[in-house]
């Protein structure tokens, strides 16, 4: 456990956020103290790291402490403190407290890099979406030097990092000024079931083999959802629409039909530019459905191996052998799909440099139009969250080389990065990046990222976004369970009325 003092509970996730960062293998807790500690404070737990943060009651000094536990004899002391520094905040008449704790976070960033005497590849900033600051000094005009330089005074990222963002940012905008912007929408329906459930997923899915009788009810739910969905969105214009899961195609051929069928007679389809679906791994896909898919107007799907190696898909759980994904990929470019993505894992339990180079080797005799690049992130609700906490963090091997040998093999495949998004707890403090060839890019990855538009969402556990003029968001969430969701559709279409009317 490694324990943070902190006097303002304001700045707690900040500090949780980048202290974690730095130490990804530590289980982070911040406690709160209302006065000042004495220099002579008791540490929290005999094998406790902590910092120790004092943020003035003016808001405009910061006093950090970093305080290592020593063994003396019996006796426990401490180092004395290391940081020290005062300094006045710059004022925004805009948003001030925003400014100082802009000036906090890079004052605890200099700290952290001291004392473990390591930098991070995207410096302090911990949020989801870094393209987002990007986009938004493009959108002011600023030049790549001017975009270059802000990024690094304000925020320490590396020199890679500040490219990789400059290019995917540029490269959204003018995929998102072909859309709708507000006066458009987007349309997600999940498919919450998987034929296992893999080590690392926390995604809401369930055992198809358990559910198989309460699949058409569920489809049932989904309808219902899709009427009200139409009437809710009837003067907006319908962009993207994109069936994901779980795995959709755990589904009968004759269940996804019905879907698309009714996605299809509900919404007018003319102004969609990209339908995708998921068909996700090797071990549900047939050329049955394969040809539902394609004959019902689907652009774009996935097949994922998550990796090539063999022992490692056994170990987490995907049935599918690396020689099944290859074959589910050839039916899917014989049946005339012309858009394939594949999804790769960096820092899976075990995989090493050579690991990641052969499967990148492997996909890349096939070719896929689309490679999306994810870095690990070791969820609280996972399998594999578990697994860590028995075996150490250090299984997980993920850095700089491996994200190079996956940019790499993408180029090699005459691809470019187009969208670029982080999650809470990503090995390496790293980043999940989308690679695809000219005009092969996933326009709804970019979207949910940006959130320029309302996406609308259909069945368990998915999350409706209204997008307001002016960028203000608003979400509801459907229940996860399947039961539930089954049992209380009325509510979850009483909470989209909600949502939707918001901007009345």
């Amino acid at each position: 456990m490694f324990y943070i003092k902190l006097n303002r509970q304001e700045y707690s996730y900040d500090v949780h956020s980048l202290v974690k960062a730095f130490f990804p293998e530590e289980t982070v807790k911040v406690l709160l103290y209302e006065t000042e500690p004495s220099e002579d404070e008791s540490v929290v737990s005999e094998e406790a790291l902590a910092i120790r943060i004092q943020i003035d009651a003016n808001e405009d000094a910061f006093f950090t402490s970093y305080v290592q536990m020593m063994e003396h004899g019996a006796k426990q002391i401490l180092a004395k403190p290391v940081f020290e520094s005062k300094y006045q905040a710059i004022e925004s008449d805009q948003n001030p407290a925003s400014t100082r704790k802009q000036d906090f976070s890079r004052f605890l960033y200099r700290c952290l890099c001291e004392v473990t005497g390591k930098e991070l590849p995207w410096g302090n900033l911990t949020g989801i979406r870094p393209t987002k600051i990007v986009m938004g000094l493009l959108e002011q005009g600023k030049s790549r030097d001017e975009i270059y330089a802000a990024m690094k005074e304000s925020h320490m990222v590396s020199e890679e990092k500040i490219a990789l963002s400059i290019d995917i940012a540029g490269r959204e905008r003018e995929l998102l000024a072909r859309l709708h912007g507000t006066d458009g929408y987007s349309l997600y329906i999940g498919i919450p079931f998987c034929p296992t459930t893999c080590l690392y997923c926390s995604f809401t899915s369930y055992p198809i083999a358990a559910h198989r009788d309460r699949v058409e009810t569920y489809i049932d739910c989904l309808i219902k959802e899709m009427h009200l969905t139409s009437e809710l969105m009837r003067d907006k214009v319908l962009d993207t629409v994109y069936i994901g899961g779980g795995t959709p195609t755990t589904l009968e051929p004759d269940q996804l039909a019905r879907i698309i069928d009714s996605l299809k007679e509900i919404f007018d389809f003319s102004t969609v530019q990209e339908f995708t679906v998921e068909a996700g791994r090797a071990d549900s896909i047939t050329e049955e459905k394969l040809k539902v898919l394609y004959e019902k107007g689907v652009s774009r799907i996935s097949v994922n191996p998550q990796t090539m190696n063999e022992e490692t898909l056994k170990f987490i759980g995907r049935r599918a052998s690396a020689a099944a994904t290859v074959e589910a990929y050839r039916l899917a470019r014989k049946v005339g799909f012309d858009n394939i993505n594949m999804d790769i894992i960096l820092g899976l339990p075990g995989e090493t440099d050579v690991d990641v180079t052969e499967t990148i080797k492997k996909i890349g005799k096939l070719s896929p139009d689309s490679l999306t690049v994810h870095s690990l992130a070791v969820k609280r609700a996972s399998k594999l969250r578990q697994f860590i906490e028995e075996h150490g963090v250090e299984i997980l091997h993920n850095g700089d080389v491996t994200m190079e040998i996956a940019a790499k093999g993408a180029k090699e495949m005459g691809m470019h990065p187009y969208y670029l998004y982080r999650q809470k707890n990503m090995t390496g403090n790293l980043e999940n990046v989308g690679f695809a060839k000219d005009g092969k890019y996933g326009i709804y990855n970019i979207l949910i990222m940006e959130e320029i538009q309302s996406i609308v969402a259909l069945g368990a556990g998915s999350i409706s976004k209204n997008v307001l003029p002016g960028g203000r968001i608003e979400r509801c969430d459907n229940v996860k369970d399947v039961e539930l969701y089954i049992d209380q559709i009325e509510e979850m279409l009483e909470r989209k009325r909600q949502l939707y009317r918001t901007g009345e």
